[in-house]
């Protein structure tokens, strides 16, 4: 082999991830997730919608991350919280997703409702009530996903399962 030439590790999709729950459970909270936050920073925004923003776009990034790491299958790579643990961590960032958009969709809802005034035809200023509204919803949304993602992977963890789709 020439000098120059470096072998590189075949990088290969687990097809069988993709058609599971957690891998169509994923790429939902991928989607809704990028509604809720696109939703926000694309209308004018303050005060505690600044969490609301930060929570959407984390997790966003963080689901990201862990999908392709899974579908990669490379979640050995990722130190601490990979290899065996994979499982518990998958479980525990679900349960924390769910608290932290619960709150940012009680945020979304509370501003919702304290825009409620502008909701009228003859309203001639401009209203943020639609936008949150919409992004309420895909907070909403966001909830019960991230829900489903904490109960299958503690039903795994108890399980004593290492692996995200086999027993």
């Amino acid at each position: 082999m020439h000098p120059a030439q470096t072998t590189r590790g075949s990088v290969s999709a687990n097809k069988d991830f993709l058609k599971s729950l957690p891998g169509v459970v994923m790429v939902l909270q991928l989607v809704s997730g990028a509604g809720f936050w696109i939703t926000i920073a694309s209308n004018s925004y303050g005060g505690s919608i600044h969490f609301a923003l930060f929570v959407a776009v984390l997790f966003w990034l963080l689901t990201l991350g862990i999908y392709f790491i899974t579908l990669l299958d490379k979640q050995d790579l990722v130190p601490v919280v990979g290899g065996d643990h994979w499982v518990l961590t998958n479980a525990i960032y679900g349960a924390l997703a769910t608290i932290l958009h619960i709150a940012a969709a009680g945020i979304m809802i509370s501003k919702t409702k304290q825009n409620e005034f502008c909701n009228l035809e003859t309203y001639a200023l401009s209203c943020l009530f639609k936008a949150y509204m919409v992004a309420a919803i895909f907070a909403c949304l966001c909830c019960p996903l991230y829900l489903i993602t904490c109960i299958y992977f503690s039903c795994k963890k108890l399980k004593r399962s290492t692996s995200v789709l086999y027993s």
